[in-house]
């Protein structure tokens, strides 16, 4: 019988008999059993170190800001890792079967030292996933035809289901159990992993000469700046919220269910985020979306009644679901062609890596020496930042249409 894949590396033969949405299934459960296993650990995971551990909020932050600044480092290893050997799946299976090793092995650690020895190898593990997990994906879908929204969109319904489950979990038995959740997920998932398509893209990109040319476009450095104040607080909000729910009296259940409203109120807006683009304006909607992510911040230093903040969680739909396709069309906008790859893996790398290890650092150093709800007041001022600046640039390009 033939090979799904012809040696040339094509899907040629599993496309012509429709093999195709075989592909598609695996890639959609495999990214929905991927994202699941994240949402069931790191949304809790600042709870289990407070309530569970006993560690201070510098310790805590200290520990949750580890992935992103590790990740920031690590990330073009697995790449070239991946480029060098020829085989991503293969790769991509031993960041997934590490990134479990080093999850089980946190559930064992007690001591701040181990536990921040484990979070940055963890973190050098799971690195490569998403990456990894992506490429492939977008070289599947330009074969089959397919969507890579639709496949991607997955990953945000895995992440929102699992903070309930793991949160009821958590109740009925113990904390740890979010580890055991983490773990066996990505074990299954690196069993999916092996059933994906062997083939890689053969572009690469320069990324030097990619960065020379970036650093020399004045609103791309500005937007590097504005992603930085408002995605940093955004990604850095996955840690503190828990703390924040079960600090105004909600349970590890309440948790998932914040998280659940928050998380799932995205995909909506996503789907008519380039609609709204097209009739409001990029910087319209990027400055909205900013200043609903501020309005928010800002709410939860007032201490506001628990079914508010749940009801306010449906902000993030709007905030987050509108600035994250208009913020990638606006990169895409104002740079060239040739190193558009490098402009989005740059913004990707400001907002996830550095702005949420900035903004998760900062907030442990301030959770211990006031509140949950001045980490917050923090969060709020950063992204008021960004949003002054987007009031600007709104400003300035509808004087230019003026003068036209």
């Amino acid at each position: 019988m033939k090979s799904a894949v012809d040696r040339d590396g094509t899907f040629r033969y599993f496309i012509r008999y429709g093999g195709f949405f075989v592909y598609t299934r695996i890639f959609r459960a495999f990214y929905f059993l991927q994202f699941f296993s994240f949402g069931s650990l790191f949304p809790l995971l600042s709870v289990y170190l407070k309530d569970e551990v006993g560690l201070s909020g510098t310790e805590i932050g200290m520990i949750m800001s580890i992935s992103p600044i590790v990740m920031i480092f690590t990330q073009p290893i697995w790449g070239m890792l991946s480029d060098y050997t020829r085989k991503p799946v293969q790769v991509l299976m031993i960041s997934l079967l590490g990134t479990a090793l080093f999850g089980l092995m946190y559930s064992l650690a007690h001591s701040y030292v181990s536990l921040l020895v484990i979070a940055a190898l963890l973190a050098v593990m799971q690195s490569g996933i998403v990456p990894l997990s992506d490429s492939i994906t977008l070289h599947y879908v330009q074969k089959a035809n397919e969507r890579y929204g639709s496949i991607r969109l997955w990953g945000a319904l895995g992440f929102a289901s699992a903070v309930p489950v793991a949160g009821q979990v958590a109740e009925w038995f113990h904390l740890r159990f979010i580890f055991y959740i983490f773990v066996a997920l990505l074990i299954i998932s690196s069993m999916l992993a092996w059933k994906l398509p062997r083939e890689q893209s053969s572009a690469k990109v320069n990324i030097r000469e990619g960065m020379k040319e970036l650093v020399r476009i004045p609103p791309f450095l500005l937007f590097l700046l504005t992603t930085f104040l408002v995605f940093g607080p955004i990604y850095a909000n996955n840690f503190y919220f828990g703390i924040l729910i079960t600090d105004l009296g909600g349970t590890l259940a309440g948790v998932g269910l914040a998280f659940l409203l928050a998380a799932g109120s995205e995909a909506p807006f996503m789907k008519f985020a380039d609609g709204v683009v097209r009739k409001f304006g990029m910087m319209n909607v990027l400055l909205v979306a900013t200043a609903l992510s501020c309005a928010r911040w800002l709410f939860y230093f007032f201490e506001p009644p628990l079914i508010i903040v749940y009801a306010t969680t449906i902000v993030q739909g709007a905030s987050v679901g509108l600035f994250i396709p208009a913020a990638l069309q606006y990169v895409r906008d104002i740079t060239p062609a040739h190193v558009r790859t490098t402009a989005v893996s740059l913004y990707a790398t400001v907002g996830n890596g550095l702005g949420s290890w900035f903004c998760t650092f900062v907030g442990g150093y301030i959770l211990e020496r006031w509140t949950i709800e001045h980490v917050y007041l923090f969060f709020g001022l950063l992204t008021l930042g960004g949003m002054v600046i987007f009031a600007w640039q709104s400003k300035k390009a509808l004087h230019k249409t003026s003068e036209i």
